[in-house]
Parts: structure tokens; C-alpha cells; sequence
């Protein structure tokens, strides 16, 4: 039996070791475009790798893309149809629930720019230096890879801030849908500032839903709301969530919190803090981790996300627990802090009330 027990660890650590291709196998057919291939508008038939490569690439090899989609078939992102055929029984793959989150939606949004935005060449180069985050946490492992902080970088190269925006859209817009049906926070708002809201496409939902919100503050640097679209009664203002932020009943931030350290965090929610009456409460809504490490789905995308933030945005910025965001509400003087947990999402709705 201590046999058995060691074989399934060495096995387990084999798995382990070699993990770095389920990424780069997603990237592969991301970029290759089968997800749409095999959707078809929702006929999601079943395919041969020959087949599927008919309608992408008839160049390309069949036999490397099936050994590709069986690997992600054990993930459970393809569903797998057997047919014998002799000695060489065919093989073909449909798209599970999983895999048809790479597939664009009516409203042009899928996870597909998540996957992209995460292994391009620039971040792909930090990823060997996540160690260093241990040795000097002054740093990130972005920063030593590509000589300055990934927000910077992007910002001079317009291919990668698009892709990078394509992909926050696909991952959030789901959110936001589910948490305007399950959070009821922002009724009684007249006014409302989203810190960080770029292009103002939350604020945008949440105006839709909610017609008490008479105006909408888009606040975030100058640069990005310069390039805002016009929204019926939003308001663009530019300016530093470090420095001040524009008064209102309350305010919304969406993913701003997690990538700075704690001393930062606190600045910005004292910031908060001044800019809301009494009564007036600030909505943040941020991945929130687990005080007990386990291995869900969830749990596991939490704490990815979390060495994703350190490697490559901040090697102090993190992920936090419930109970951590409470205590940093405390010090910036917030008085009341409550959690709401929408669907076992990603992100959680953190409500912080003077």
C-alpha cells in the first residue's frame, strides 16, 4: 500500500511538472480558432481534428491538433466521441460547457481574449522569474523581465491594451449581469462614481438597471476617459484615485483593489471614505479568497489569480481574504463591511458603509 501511496504522488508531481501545456494547448486553439469552428452557430457537431481543420487551416496537421484536443478533453474542455473503426477507431470532439466559454456571444464577448492576453510574449517572459518575487517583493517579475510595470507597457503598445481590455470585458460583463440581479446595493443611489471604470461600460449596465441613479461619475486617469464614448447622464472626469475622488452617495470599483499593496489599498479607500457622506458606502467588487485553501475550481482560480497579480502587476498587490478586506476598511475608517458572494463567481461584492 506505501507503494501505491508513493506511485500516485510521483504520478501526481509528473502531472504537475508538466501542467505548463494545458495553457499553451488552450492558447494554441484559441488562436487557431476551433471553439468556433466546432460552435457553427450551436450545431457544436461532433468533429474530426481533419474535419475541423477543413474549416480553419486544411494545411494544418490533424494528428498534432487531435493529440491537443484529447489532452484538453481530460480538462473537460472538449467532450470526446469514440467511433471504432477497425484498428484506428476515430476520434471527435464536441465543445463542453467549458469550452464554450471560448466561443463569442451574441453580445461579441467570450473568455477566448483571456487566454490570449495571459501568454503573450511579454508576460510569458516573466513567468520563469517568479521566484524572484520571493528574493526582492520590491519588484515584479514583469518589471525584470521587460524593464517597467505591465500598466506602462501596455499603455505604449495599443495591440495589447485592446486585447487586454477585450479580455476584462469577457470575463466581467457576466459578472456585472449577475450581480445587478443579486446585489440590491445600489438602490437609493442618486449618484454614483465607478473609479476605474475606463470606457464606462459598467456604469452603463448599472444606470440601465437602475433608473434612481440620476448621474454616473466616470473617474479614472485623464488618458482613458479622453477616449470615453458619450453615455446618457455620465459624466467623464479625469484624475488619481490616490490623490482625491469625486463626492457621491456611493461608489464602485470593479478588479482596482487587488492589484495594489496593502498601504495603497487603505490610501485609496481613505479616499473613499472623504468622498461619501454618512451613511454612504463604497461597492468594490474583487476576488476574494478563502480562509481555508481546498482544491475547487474556485478556490484554485483564486489562488492562480493571486500569483498572476504577483508575477506580473504588483509583487505586493494580492488577492485577499474576507476577513483581511474588513480590517483594511477598519483602518481607513469605515465603520461597517459586508460580503456578498454572487454565484460562486470569480468576484465577490464587498460593501464597505460609513
Amino acid at each position: 500500500m506505501e507503494d501505491d501511496s508513493r506511485n500516485r504522488a510521483r504520478l501526481a508531481m509528473m502531472e504537475l511538472a508538466n501542467m505548463i501545456s494545458v495553457p499553451m494547448s488552450l492558447n494554441a486553439i484559441v488562436r487557431l480558432n476551433i471553439p468556433e469552428a466546432i460552435w457553427q452557430g450551436g450545431s457544436n457537431s461532433p468533429l474530426s481534428a481533419s474535419q475541423i481543420l477543413g474549416r480553419v487551416l486544411p494545411s494544418g496537421d490533424p494528428e498534432n491538433l487531435q493529440r491537443i484536443l484529447r489532452m484538453l478533453t481530460s480538462y473537460g474542455v472538449f467532450q470526446e466521441h469514440l467511433t471504432p473503426a477497425g484498428t484506428h477507431p476515430e476520434r471527435k470532439y464536441s465543445l463542453t460547457e467549458i469550452g464554450q466559454t471560448l466561443v463569442t456571444d451574441a453580445e461579441g464577448l467570450s473568455h477566448a481574449p483571456y487566454v490570449l492576453q495571459h501568454h503573450q510574449d511579454a508576460l510569458m517572459a516573466a513567468w520563469p522569474l517568479v521566484y524572484e518575487a520571493v528574493v526582492d517583493p520590491a519588484c515584479e517579475p514583469f518589471v525584470k523581465a521587460n524593464g517597467e510595470p505591465a500598466y506602462g507597457y501596455y499603455g505604449k503598445r495599443p495591440e495589447m491594451n485592446g486585447l487586454m481590455q477585450q479580455a476584462m470585458s469577457g470575463v466581467s460583463v457576466p459578472f456585472v449581469k449577475a450581480m445587478l440581479d443579486g446585489y440590491d446595493g445600489f438602490q437609493g443611489v442618486q449618484r454614483l462614481v465607478d473609479v476605474g471604470g475606463s470606457a464606462g461600460d459598467c456604469l452603463r449596465m448599472i444606470l440601465r438597471k437602475h433608473p434612481n441613479v440620476r448621474e454616473g461619475i466616470n473617474f479614472d486617469l485623464p488618458e482613458v476617459v479622453a477616449k470615453a464614448p458619450q453615455i446618457p447622464r455620465v459624466t467623464h472626469v479625469g484624475g488619481d484615485m490616490f490623490e482625491s475622488i469625486p463626492t457621491a452617495d456611493a461608489i464602485f470599483m470593479k478588479w482596482i483593489l487587488t492589484t495594489w499593496t496593502d498601504d495603497e489599498v487603505k490610501l485609496i479607500l481613505e479616499n473613499c471614505y472623504k468622498a461619501l457622506p454618512v451613511g454612504g458606502k463604497m461597492i468594490a467588487c474583487e476576488p476574494v479568497l478563502p480562509e481555508q485553501s481546498d482544491d475547487s475550481h474556485r478556490t484554485r482560480a483564486l489562488l492562480e489569480g493571486d500569483i498572476f497579480v504577483m508575477t506580473i502587476y504588483r509583487a505586493k498587490g494580492k488577492h485577499r481574504t474576507e476577513e483581511e478586506y474588513r480590517q483594511l476598511g477598519h483602518l481607513a475608517g469605515f465603520p461597517h463591511f459586508r460580503a456578498f458572494y454572487i454565484d460562486h463567481d470569480f468576484f465577490s461584492v464587498l460593501e464597505f458603509r460609513k
